[in-house]
């Protein structure tokens, strides 16, 4: 069993240093994604996709554990936890008191990761309304309405409003 718990810290050490990875890349994703510069944000992301596959093999195999551990507790493996796997081992403090540690600090990387990628989710979303606006700009500009201006005959002279996105003059 203290094997188990062993190996158990050592994968969850691994997902928290993968999530800390991660967490040290979103200051440069926000960055790429502010100033434009998608050469960097695909880099970023592709980096972050090959962490993201090391996490998804860590969990299988904290699951993987968890579940030997629930046979050795004679318990059910699929529903077992790390949190169920603290509350079980009250006999053993020392080991509770690790485990507890690393889920918390766990958990708290996972959240900051979170919370980062909500903000860079926020900053994408408006660096997309800001280029659709810039679109819609440049189209209406294209095709702005005729003046109300009339020749001597009384005929529309077809003259369209200037040229610029703004009139500067006040």
């Amino acid at each position: 069993m203290a094997s188990l718990i062993e190996e158990l810290l050592s994968v969850m050490d691994g997902e928290k240093k993968n999530y800390d990875s991660i967490l040290e890349m979103s200051d440069s994703k926000r960055e790429a994604i502010i100033n434009g510069d998608i050469d960097s944000l695909e880099s970023i992301t592709s980096r972050e996709e090959d962490i993201a596959d090391d996490l998804a093999s860590l969990e299988n195999r904290r699951r993987r554990i968890l579940g030997d551990m629930a046979v050795v507790l004679g318990r059910d493996g699929e529903d077992m936890t790390v949190s169920e796997l603290i509350d079980l081992l009250d006999g053993q403090p020392e080991e509770q008191k690790s485990l507890g540690a690393a889920k918390d600090a766990l958990m708290h990387s996972a959240s900051q990761v979170r919370f980062w990628n909500d903000q860079n989710q926020i900053l994408l979303k408006q660096s997309l309304e800001m280029v659709n606006f810039d679109i819609t700009l440049m189209k209406s500009m294209r095709q702005a309405p005729e003046t109300a201006n009339y020749n001597s005959k009384a005929f529309n002279t077809g003259d369209l409003l200037g040229t610029s996105g703004f009139d500067a003059k006040q």
